[in-house]
């Protein structure tokens, strides 16, 4: 079974996870920007119809992980706590990195939103909420389930030694999956899979209502994927004998 690594505060002063850490912050913060503008276009520019909101969110989301999973391939482009936590439990990310990395991405989302906030003179930033007949439990199993199938695709795309055909395309089948996601359970939860993603423009507005389902359901879908996945479908006795053989 993979052992979680808990790392020493040493890391934080490596050259490596400095770097790491810039691009974590810059693809997460591009991350942010461009999902919460593309909301807040949308409701500037949709006339109500909130189908097309939800269809013009649910693309530009899928857009935007797809790039930044790839132009921050450097941390790994994880723009989410509920990805490095699902790492974590892998065994692929230590203890101290994933606070790093989870203080940085907060980071870089309430700057983001800020900035937005400050870009559209004032414009509220759209906060997420589960809809009106949506209890909390709800909200949280749906993120839970919402969030499980991105890590999911995490691991079976990008992680995994055996990924085969998907080799490569990793950013963009979970953008897919991203975007999928949002046109199944915006409607109901606001499909988050990432509690940074809500921080920063609860932040701003200073609207924490239901923000802990943003938290606690995501994180445990991110976890119980990331557990799953490594410990039920990644052979690593495979990965050892054939590295082994190579040798």
């Amino acid at each position: 079974m993979t052992k979680i690594a808990l790392g020493t505060t040493r890391e934080a002063t490596q050259p490596d996870c400095i770097r790491a850490l810039i691009v974590e912050f810059i693809a997460t913060f591009l991350f942010v920007f461009t999902g919460v503008a593309s909301a807040m276009a949308a409701e500037k520019l949709s006339s109500g119809d909130a189908l097309l909101r939800l269809v013009a969110v649910a693309v530009a989301s899928a857009f935007v992980v797809a790039v930044m999973i790839s132009a921050g391939h450097i941390s790994g482009g994880h723009l989410n706590p509920a990805v490095t936590l699902g790492l974590l439990v892998g065994g692929h990310i230590t203890v101290v990195r994933s606070v790093l990395y989870w203080i940085d991405q907060l980071v870089a989302s309430a700057a983001a939103s800020y900035l937005l906030c400050y870009l559209s003179g004032g414009m509220a930033i759209p906060v997420h909420t589960l809809a009106s007949g949506v209890g909390y439990t709800q909200g949280v199993i749906w993120e839970i389930v919402l969030t499980f199938s991105l890590l999911f695709a995490v691991y079976g795309t990008m992680v995994d030694p055996k990924k085969g055909v998907a080799t490569g395309h990793g950013p963009t089948i979970i953008g897919f999956v991203v975007g999928a996601n949002i046109l199944a359970g915006g409607a109901f939860s606001a499909a988050s899979m990432n509690p940074a993603r809500s921080f920063g423009p609860a932040l701003v507005m200073g609207n924490w209502t239901g923000h802990w389902v943003y938290w606690v359901g995501p994180l445990i879908g991110g976890g119980l994927a990331g557990f799953f996945y490594e410990h039920l479908f990644i052979d690593r006795t495979h990965t050892l004998l054939s590295r082994d053989e190579e040798n």
